[in-house]
């Protein structure tokens, strides 16, 4: 299931699952919510463009059974920092 979905949020993203991987060492990534009744936020972006992560607004950190939960119920969304490659 959590393959499906990433690979659809991906592809909303117009980013492919093989695009992903050959990127994959060259990117960083923050997970967490924006706040407790919003949905998960997983911010991926190139490590060039570490310093636009510093713009945006703090995540609060969240724990493996809170991560998977929202998993679960696909209340997590995908967002992109920086041009996508």
């Amino acid at each position: 299931m959590l393959s499906k979905t990433v690979s659809e949020k991906l592809t909303e993203l117009d980013l492919s699952d093989a695009m992903l991987e050959s990127l994959a060492s060259n990117l960083i990534w923050r997970i967490g919510r924006l706040a407790e009744d919003l949905p998960v936020t997983i911010r991926v972006g190139l490590a060039t463009n570490a310093l636009l992560f510093e713009d945006l607004p703090k995540l609060k950190n969240l724990g493996n059974d809170e991560l998977e939960q929202a998993i679960n119920n696909n209340d997590f969304k995908v967002e992109w920092v920086g041009q996508v490659p």
